[in-house]
This record gives C-alpha cells, structure tokens and sequence, in this order.
C-alpha cells in the first residue's frame, strides 16, 4: 500500500503550511532548548494575501533563491516579520509573475526588466495622471512624464 500523505487529507484551500515552529509555545520540542513564549509560534499563508518564502515560490514555480536574487537587485521588496522572514504580498506575487514572463518568455536580463518595470510604471502615471489632469496642465504633465521616461533610458530627446 503506497505511503499517504496526511497533507493530502485537507482540502487544498484550507492547508496551513508549518515552518517548523512548535505549536503549543509552553510545549519544548525533544532536542531543542528553553521553550519559546512568543503569542504566535506558526506563520501561516494567511488569508489577506501575505505568505512566506516558500509558498510564494510554490505559487509561481520559482526556487526560492530566485525570490532572493530579485530582492537584492531591488526589482521586488517583500515585507519582513519581527523575525525577519520575508512576507510576499498579492502585489508582490503579481510583480513577480510578470517578472518571470519578462525573464523567461521574453528573454530579458535583470537590467532589461528593470528598465522595462520602470517604464511601465511610468506609463500607468502618465495614464492616471491623463485622467485627472485639465487642458492647460496637460502639455506641462505629459513633458514632465516624458523627461522622466528619457531619464530612465539615459537619454535626451532630440
């Protein structure tokens, strides 16, 4: 008989991921020293979108050093625990997956995804920024948006 994962026995959308914490904080772990005393001892994938490392990477089938990569070269930055361990929001994921598109789908080094990130937030300000500007202002915002697009590629218009 095939060894069954008790994992498989709860509805994937009701999993609770451990990270290796004791549950009962007053209870110690066998080889471990003092018990901990901190309120709450598990980190979960919470429900407003926030996880940990390791799920965020199984969500977008990445390794977990990728995550990391990208966070040192600044083209996503995570929140933090008190603890330290890095919490990735929906935006974050989203972020992410469209990093990976660029990277993998269109080829793109770290420094083209930056550029290109940076360039299609620009493009979303000058967007909004079209909706809400007034006839008068709107030469004056759609040079300033422009200047700062020949600023990210390091160019002046002709």
């Amino acid at each position: 008989m095939p060894h069954r994962d008790s994992r498989n026995q709860v509805p994937a959308n009701q999993r609770v991921i451990r990270l290796g914490v004791s549950v009962n904080p007053g209870t110690p772990r066998p080889g471990r020293g003092r018990p901990r005393t901190r309120s709450s001892e598990s980190v979960y994938a919470s429900p407003d979108g926030l996880y940990v490392i390791s799920v965020a990477a199984r969500l977008l089938e990445m390794h977990p050093q990728t995550l990391r990569k990208y966070e040192r070269s600044g083209l996503v930055r995570p929140s933090r625990t008190v603890g330290m361990l890095r919490l990735y929001s929906e935006e974050d994921i989203v972020r992410l997956r469209l990093i990976k598109h660029l990277v993998g789908d269109l080829g793109l080094n770290l420094a083209g995804v930056e550029l290109s990130l940076g360039m299609f937030n620009q493009m979303l300000k000058m967007k909004s920024g079209l909706d809400q500007a007034e006839n008068g202002e709107l030469k004056k915002y759609l040079e300033n948006c422009l200047n700062e697009m020949f600023k990210m590629l390091k160019t002046r218009p002709s």
